[in-house]
């Protein structure tokens, strides 16, 4: 593996602006107007790129300046760290509709787990803002050209969701390989505390980064909502894991975390299809646990053909929430029961064993669920992460 080579260090998946949470209604326009964002790398490396994305603009995105610098209290960069961004030798860039766009490398040493300052001012109006939903770091709407520096005015608006930055990706000081998560709000972290970095992707970077070894850059490219199968929510994983997963420079191993809202979607209650209720954001036929397995099938293929091993959790469970059937319940043992025994993945991590109440196998431990019987707290992401066998990274 050759240290002159990039590794992704840090991702978030793109959605459309109308692909979400909805965590950007009632957010001011996007024009001349700096955005500051704080990302935390997994591995670290000697220089930096970003990565850009206008991936679900309408029409093109105007960057007129950009900086990034290692973070600082209160919004602000650390003195001495704060570096110019460029794009073919140029500080401003105009990406076009459906693009991405990278950075040139910067000069600016990472150490593992360090805290990314990320300022892109917008001097025109951003009509559909490529971004991730929701965005559990704080960031920052500042009028207008603030790539500078400083600490946020009081006049500042919260930026609710990570906007306009896919990836950051590292030149290593040694070998380095990406280990990415394709999943859900199971990783992207829902019913974690914002601004503590305690998704179960993150808390595995940190124990491969104590361990030691290459594969020290985990990408988490989870999106709340997501399915295998069915746009909704973002781009369905079958379709986005070309962009989000085999293009990631460096990777190694791929985790699929995905499939239980393709499941507890099909077998919902289909009491609110007049368009109102909350199942009128999942669009798409319901699904079978066939239909997922040879999704699965389709990921696996696609990963091998790359030479990249391909790792899968089992679906955890979600008797007490509002999306629970019995039905779904059956359909998600199933699955779990292919997964396990089936041998098509290079490794199972039974996630649904260390989430599953030994007196109620369908409900997730009191202590380890968000209060919602669906979502991990701290503790339930921090079993995930402690669970997996890092002796898979070799």
């Amino acid at each position: 593996m050759n240290t002159d080579n990039w590794v992704q260090t840090w991702g978030a998946a793109p959605q459309a602006p109308d692909a979400g949470l909805g965590s950007l209604d009632g957010c001011p326009p996007f024009a001349d107007v700096t955005l500051r964002q704080v990302v935390r790398v997994s591995g670290g490396g000697r220089h930096v790129r970003l990565r850009l994305t206008n991936e679900y603009g309408t029409g093109p995105l105007t960057i007129g300046a950009a900086r990034v610098g290692l973070a600082a209290a209160d919004g602000d960069v650390r003195r001495g760290s704060d570096r110019t961004v460029t794009f073919a030798g140029r500080p401003s860039v105009t990406v076009p509709a459906g693009a991405p766009m990278l950075s040139d490398p910067i000069d600016l040493p990472l150490a593992a787990l360090d805290l990314l300052s990320i300022s892109l001012y917008l001097p025109e109006l951003v009509e559909s803002v490529t971004c991730h939903d929701p965005s559990l770091d704080t960031g920052w709407l500042i009028a207008g050209n603030a790539v500078a520096g400083g600490i946020p005015p009081a006049t500042a608006a919260p930026l609710p969701v990570r906007a306009l930055i896919s990836a950051v990706a590292v030149r290593p000081t040694a070998p380095g390989r990406a280990v990415v998560v394709l999943s859900d709000s199971l990783a992207d972290g829902f019913g974690s505390t914002p601004d503590t970095h305690r998704s179960w992707p993150e808390l595995l970077a940190e124990r491969l980064i104590r361990r030691g070894g290459p594969a020290a850059y985990v990408v988490n490219q989870g999106i709340s909502g997501n399915r295998l199968l069915n746009d909704g929510l973002g781009t369905a994983g079958l379709a986005r894991f070309d962009r989000d997963v085999l293009a990631t420079p460096g990777l190694g191993h791929v985790v699929v975390s995905l499939g239980h809202n393709d499941i507890s979607i099909s077998f919902a209650a289909r009491d609110d299809e007049s368009g109102d209720g909350f199942l009128a954001m999942f669009p798409g036929s319901p699904v079978t646990p066939a239909d997922v397995i040879a999704g699965y099938l389709q990921l696996i293929a696609r990963a091998h053909e790359r030479g990249v091993r391909v790792h899968a959790t089992t679906l955890t469970p979600d008797e007490g929430a509002e999306i629970h059937t019995p039905d779904g319940e059956k359909a998600r043992q199933e699955v779990n029961e292919w997964i396990r025994t089936s041998g098509a993945f290079d490794s199972v991590w039974d996630f649904d064993a260390v989430w599953r109440d030994p007196a109620r196998p369908g409900r997730i431990r009191d202590h380890l669920h968000a209060g919602d019987f669906l979502h991990g707290n701290d503790a339930g992401y921090q079993a995930l992460a402690d669970s997996v066998d890092l002796s898979l990274f070799a």
